[in-house]
Formats: C-alpha cells, structure tokens, sequence
C-alpha cells in the first residue's frame, strides 16, 4: 500500500466527508479465477443481502445497487470481492477491497463504507467470518518458521492484493459447496487453506501481529472484548481501564490509537449498531431496544441513531428490510453491524 498521494472527496448523509485517498499497487490475477468466481457466486448468491452458505461462518453478499458513505461495523473476518468494489475509511486510512484486494479484520471497529456496484455488474463478496482460534494456530506455525524476523506493526483492518493462489483456493471452495459430502471432507482444509494464504500475504505480518494480541494492543482487545460483552450494562472509562490494565490517562490513548475513537464514542456505536439488530430481527420497538442496550432515554437513542445512520430508527429498518435479505444471525462474541 502506498502513500497517501491525492484527496478524496465523498458525501454523507447530505455532509460531505474529506478523506485522503490512497494509491494502491495492483497485482494481476488471472481473468480465468476472475470469471470462474463471479459466475459460481452469482448462482450462489442469488438475492440481494446476505445468504448463508453450507459451511460454517462462511456467508455470500450480493449488492445490485451502488451504496453511498455508510457507517458499518465487521466482526474479525475476512471479506473476498469477486466483482465490484468496496472503499472503507477508518480514520485517515483508506482500505480499497474489490476484485484485486482481500479486506481481513482482527479487532471488530466502526468504520465507514461505500459500495460501488449496478444491476448489471453487482457486487458479489464473500464473507468469511474468523475463526480466532484457527488463525491464531496458523499465525503461530508461521511466527516459528520465522523466530528471528521482526514482528509486524499490528493493525484492526488489513487491505492486501489478491493473487493467483488465493483465487484458485476462493474458486475450489465456491465449487464444492453444492456437494455436502465435499463440503465435509474438503471445507475446513480449503478454508485454511485461504487462511494460510491471507495471514502470509503481502500485510500478513501486520494481521499476525494484532491476532497475537501482545503489549497495548493486546490490552485494548481485552477492553474491547469487554465492550462487546458487557454494552448493555454501565460502562466506565475507569472500568475499562481496569479491565486493560491501564491507567485512565494511557487508555484512553492507546484505545484511541487502537480503534480512531475514544472508549466512550466506540462504546456508543457499538450501542447503537446492536439497537438497529434488535430492531431489524427481533422487532424490537426503538424504546426498547435502546433500553436493551444501555440506554436511559429513548429519545437520547433516537437522535444518536439518526446521527449515525442518517435516518430515524423505524425508517432506517423499513429501509434495510425492504432492501436486503436477512439470513438468521451467527451467534457470537462480537456485535456487527449485520
């Protein structure tokens, strides 16, 4: 990833958002890998939204429209475009993940996003959700082949080239998934398969180093963690402190470096991406779910929804119900904004 070169100017909820656009090197993958994804997850991914796929953790996005500036928040996962392209900006950092780079998130942040797509070139991703566990194996097996090497700078949100070996493993897996029997004697190794090859990519020390969650980075995840876990009870500044084992002062710091926002700004749109889930897929009434996620005043939870969202709570629901598929959530660890 290169410099940042030029300035980049989109448009949000009728505010205009300046951020600095990043010139990427691009590495060419075969056009062969390229139609043989796009045509098997097109037939994979046939509604617009979300459709779960027959292995675990794995699910198919399909966008047949462009979407503008929106603010979004990705569980640790690995996101692959195979046609169309998605711009992610998280501070002054722009993350480009399209046909020809791979998106991998280790520490759950709320960033913005922008889709470009149309009906007759739709965007067409793949979302693998991380396996925790299994990539902290697979960063490990590879640390120790390398004892000496110096650890990369840990980062949350990691954009790396796609390249000929990912794509082949991205087309065998998109091949087996109509057949349960290959997809039970074959998923898990293709999976870590793809795996090996994002955690050795072009950024791949930077993704192992923050899955090692060592020193402040490592004290951050444990408060964030705690966030996730516990955003429907009191949260202090001063508790989630403790919980990393810092002072107030170098927390607050730290997870501002971590994260590009403060405890308590992070805290509140983990809050608010949970109300709008209680919202869109258990029904829960805006009172409600701000009850359900910490908050005292419903009115409070309706005026920083529509900050962040750019409309009232019920409408931003109609809008996303009326718009998209809704597969039934994964349980686990982490809030997302889906």
């Amino acid at each position: 990833m290169c410099e940042a070169q030029m300035l980049g100017r989109h448009g949000a909820s009728g505010n205009d958002l300046r951020y600095p656009a990043i010139a990427y090197s691009y590495t060419t993958m075969n056009s062969s890998h390229r139609r043989q994804m796009t045509g098997l997850l097109s037939s994979l991914a046939r509604d617009e939204g979300y459709t779960l796929s027959p292995l675990p953790g794995v699910r198919w996005l399909r966008s047949n429209r462009p979407l503008g500036i929106t603010p979004v928040l990705y569980e640790p996962g690995i996101v692959i475009v195979c046609q169309g392209r998605k711009r992610g900006w998280l501070g002054d950092q722009e993350f480009v993940y399209d046909e020809q780079h791979v998106l991998a998130v280790a520490v759950p942040v709320p960033f913005v996003m922008q889709t470009e797509a149309s009906p007759q070139r739709p965007l067409l991703a793949i979302y693998l959700r991380l396996d925790l566990q299994l990539a902290a194996e697979i960063a490990m097996l590879v640390d120790a082949q390398e004892p000496h090497a110096k650890p990369g700078r840990p980062s949350c949100l990691v954009s790396s080239p796609m390249d000929d070996r990912l794509a082949d493993a991205v087309v065998r897996l998109l091949q087996i998934v109509r057949s349960p029997l290959e997809v039970e004697v074959l998923g898990l190794s293709i999976l870590r398969e793809i795996y090996f090859l994002v955690l050795t990519s072009e950024q791949g020390d930077t993704l192992r180093a923050a899955l090692a969650a060592r020193g402040r980075f490592g004290q951050i995840g444990c408060a964030i963690q705690r966030i996730h876990r516990d955003h429907g009870s009191p949260l202090t500044v001063a508790m989630l402190a403790r919980e990393a084992g810092l002072g107030p002062a170098a927390f607050h710091n730290h997870f501002k470096t971590v994260t590009c926002s403060s405890p308590m700004q992070y805290l509140k749109s983990i809050r608010l991406h949970q109300g709008r889930l209680l919202m869109m897929r258990r029904g829960m009434t805006a009172a409600a779910a701000a009850s359900a996620v910490g908050y005292e005043s419903p009115s409070q939870f309706s005026r920083e929804f529509k900050r962040l969202f750019g409309l009232p709570p019920q409408a931003e629901v109609d809008r996303i119900k009326n718009a998209f598929a809704l597969p039934p959530l994964p349980q686990g660890d982490y809030v997302s904004s889906h």
